[in-house]
């Protein structure tokens, strides 16, 4: 279902399309490409939205920091001071965050308008990133597949093509909280990590990963979330041309289950300590499957490069579940 959710500034309409299948109703906005819900059932089939949205668009305009539930790019997490070489060059990019680039900038993906197209069972969504939007070098051809199978799991399927050499990132910016309301630090989590990667007071990798073994960032075992951490975890499996399981969240006050799998290979864990009005710390907590942060300027990590004749492809799904 297709319906008008408000209209921005200039006049740009922003629609909502409505998904459901398997008890599972999500919904998503043209603007960002926001989750803005997601419905699903406890074990007593008792259902309750688990992601932090606003009820309308002034909302999400009114307080864009959070990125709720947003389309992020064209590069997830933090580039160290705005610049990274590339073939020769290096490119300077708008800084949002202190020094650094975040999430793709001042103005992001989560805060452009996308062309959507219905497929079964879900959307698609599609833009054209310009070269030098917000520094980045390439015309960046960009979408991605918003669909439930199913399971009733949320799928989310990204590919992008560019005409010069450049660098991408995307993930979701979902905040989960499986109660529904109230603080999610008391709910439990798995993740498939035996490293993390150690950051500075700015949030930029400080070295290279370390070992999870005997630090608080051990979250092999599930247990409680708690609060504190706005981190990378270097995911076991490593980058994947399929997605695979790396981590689950559970409420057992609900007995709802949420399962991450991706093709990617690291999650940011973000326990929504600085939300901000009207949300308190703690609300939601965030599992970006991603690349690392600052990649561009670390030859170590995972590369981020991609080149005109290749093919940027991504894939996570969320499925829901109880127990």
């Amino acid at each position: 279902m297709n319906e008008l959710f408000g209209t921005l500034p200039d006049g740009t309409p922003v629609h909502r399309w409505t998904l459901e299948r398997a008890g599972v109703r999500v919904r998503v906005l043209s603007y960002g490409g926001i989750v803005q819900s997601a419905e699903v059932p406890d074990r007593t089939r008792r259902t309750a939205d688990v992601v932090l949205g606003f009820p309308d668009l002034d909302g999400y305009l009114a307080h864009p920091e959070p990125y709720l539930g947003a389309l992020i790019g064209r590069y997830a997490n933090r580039i160290a001071g705005g610049r990274f070489p590339l073939e020769g060059r290096t490119y300077a990019l708008e800084t949002n965050d202190g020094p650094n680039s975040l999430h793709g900038g001042a103005r992001g993906f989560d805060r452009r308008v996308w062309d959507v197209t219905p497929v079964e069972h879900g959307v698609r969504l599609s833009r054209v990133s310009p070269h030098g939007e917000e520094g980045f070098p390439g015309r960046l051809e960009v979408s991605a597949t918003y669909t439930l199978l199913a399971s009733g799991a949320l799928r989310i399927a990204y590919e992008a093509v560019t005409d010069a050499p450049t660098v991408v990132n995307l993930t979701n910016h979902s905040y989960f909280n499986l109660a529904g309301s109230g603080d999610a630090g008391g709910q439990e989590l798995r993740l498939a990590a035996s490293r993390y990667t150690p950051v500075d007071a700015d949030l930029i990798p400080a070295g290279g990963p370390e070992d999870v073994a005997g630090t608080r960032f051990d979250f092999r075992a599930a247990r409680k979330v708690g609060s504190g951490y706005d981190h990378n975890f270097v995911l076991d499996k490593g980058v994947t041309e399929t997605a695979v399981e790396v981590g689950e969240l559970h409420d057992p006050a609900s007995g709802r289950v949420l399962t991450v799998a991706t093709t990617e290979p690291g999650l940011q864990l973000y326990t929504g300590d600085h939300l901000g009005e009207p949300f308190a710390p703690g609300d939601g907590i965030a599992l970006e499957t991603q690349h690392f942060p600052d990649s561009p300027n670390r030859p170590g990590f995972p590369t981020t490069v991609l080149r005109p004749g290749e093919v940027f492809r991504s894939e996570t799904v969320y499925g829901f579940g109880v127990r």
